[in-house]
């Protein structure tokens, strides 16, 4: 946690520094242009300055990582980015472009002449091709495929072909298959003429002559073992290895369980095909993470802080509309009771306090279904366990926070019955919100659709209308 923080800090002050020089160049450019009455040596010496700084601010950014450029560019407003940009496409476009985020990427390669995707895409690997193929126009989509070799070209369209979500669209094609067969001697040579292992290379690869997996061979063993040790000897002859069709949220979590950090991918056939990384699986992660949270709160896409306005409103409309729907229902069940509400106006007090603790217990409740369902928790032999579960806590909770709130109704209003409907209602209204909370992304999950999306809205819906019906229908006969 204290490593993550001062990364954090270490990225603040690379992106200070980075704005810092951009305004230097800014000043200096304007003095250049709009300082008429200099002299000729002034405007030199201003031109010189300029570029001095142009320079300082060209091998700031060419120090560092993409993924740091990548980070400049999300915190920088639109022409500043496009300046930021100009300066490290060349040397860096693709990796920084796989770096960023969606939108972010969208913006930049929608600015981008057709020449330079090609050049950029021409510096990737072919899964990364993959990754950013989706993202380019169709026009260069077709050329970029067409500019690569046949093996390349095959291993795009064989990772295109894979459904996104898939662990065949996350793997890539850089491992290292040995037969075994064969000794140490024979794989430290062939690893000698290689000339260079990624940094994520920890295992190499066995398969048999027809390309079957037979299992893992751990770097280190090539260290400590003789060379005349047959690579059958030492190898693991039962990996975890996934197929191209699992997902790439199982994935991650077998990853996580059994800290791997990577692992082989076979097909159909058990025939090797491709390697999954931890480096995959964290940004598969992150992005999903990513666009669950923007889900939760209504948003259709990733939003880019300095996008237009007009953009952003956009982007922001549909469920606020569903809002607004949900609202006037939950209005119209308060103006069933408006008779009680003008005898007893303290209801019009207590009725929101109803409302808003089923919509904690329902969320709370909604999260974990929604976890246990992406853990691949939930099934027909648990589901009536979790049900009475969740209802059980819902009634707890209600007689012990309905008689907390019915105690302070009591104090402040002298009214014991008053008191009793708080009581009664918290119950119910908790054990509705306990239904829903289990129900709706259920059945969401059912249909199809993903449960964050739109779970919180219908489950706010449910839980302020069913809040008022109860509160004030009980008040309407326990106290009229």
């Amino acid at each position: 946690m204290r490593d993550e923080l001062q990364h954090q800090k270490n990225l603040q002050l690379l992106l200070n520094q980075v704005i810092e020089l951009m305004n230097k160049k800014e000043v200096l450019n304007t003095l250049v242009h709009k300082q008429e009455q200099n002299t000729p040596r002034q405007t030199l010496i201003q031109s010189l300055a300029e570029r001095e700084n142009l320079a300082h601010l060209r091998q700031k950014l060419g120090s560092l990582h993409p993924a740091d450029i990548a980070f400049i560019l999300e915190n920088l407003p639109l022409k500043q980015r496009k300046m930021v940009w100009d300066l490290v496409k060349d040397q860096k476009g693709g990796a920084i472009l796989l770096e960023s985020s969606e939108v972010i990427r969208k913006n930049l390669i929608s600015e981008m002449p057709h020449q330079e995707i090609l050049d950029v895409a021409q510096r990737l690997e072919s899964d990364e091709i993959a990754d950013l193929l989706p993202y380019l126009p169709k026009e260069s989509t077709l050329d970029v495929l067409t500019s690569l070799d046949k093996r390349n070209r095959e291993q795009v369209q064989s990772l295109l072909g894979f459904p996104e979500g898939t662990v065949g669209a996350l793997m890539d094609f850089d491992m290292i298959t040995v037969r075994e067969d064969v000794t140490f001697e024979v794989v430290l040579r062939y690893l000698h003429l290689r000339g260079h292992l990624s940094e994520q290379v920890t295992q190499l690869f066995v398969v048999d002559r027809t390309n079957i997996l037979k299992g893992l061979l751990p770097i280190q063993e090539l260290l400590v073992r003789s060379e005349d040790t047959l690579v059958k000897q030492s190898m693991i002859d039962q990996p975890i290895y996934f197929y191209t069709d699992d997902t790439a949220r199982e994935a991650a979590q077998a990853f996580e369980r059994y800290g791997l950090i990577s692992a082989p991918v076979v097909n159909a056939h058990h025939e090797l095909v491709g390697c999954l990384g931890v480096d995959m699986v964290m940004d598969f992660m992150h992005e999903t993470t990513q666009k669950e949270l923007l889900n939760q709160v209504g948003l259709q896409e990733e939003e880019d802080i300095f996008s237009p306005v007009w953009k952003s409103a956009r982007n922001r409309w549909a469920w606020l509309g569903v809002n607004i729907i949900m609202a006037f229902i939950a209005s119209r069940t308060i103006g069933l009771f408006e008779n009680t509400i003008e005898q007893l106006v303290a209801l019009a007090a207590l009725m929101p306090i109803i409302a808003n603790i089923g919509g904690n217990t329902g969320n709370q409740t909604i999260a974990l279904i929604i976890r246990g369902l992406a853990l691949n928790q939930i099934g027909t032999n648990n589901f009536r366990y979790l049900l009475f579960k969740e209802i059980s806590i819902g009634l707890i909770n209600g007689l012990l926070w309905g008689s907390v709130v019915g105690l302070f109704a009591y104090l402040l209003y002298q009214q014991p019955s008053l008191a009793l409907v708080m009581v009664v209602s918290m119950i119910l209204n908790l054990f509705v919100a306990s239904l829903a909370g289990v129900f709706i992304p259920l059945t969401l999950h059912r249909l199809g659709r993903d449960p964050v999306i739109g779970s919180s809205v219908i489950l706010t819906a449910i839980t302020d209308s069913m809040g008022f019906f109860i509160f004030l229908g009980l008040a309407t006969w326990l106290l009229l």
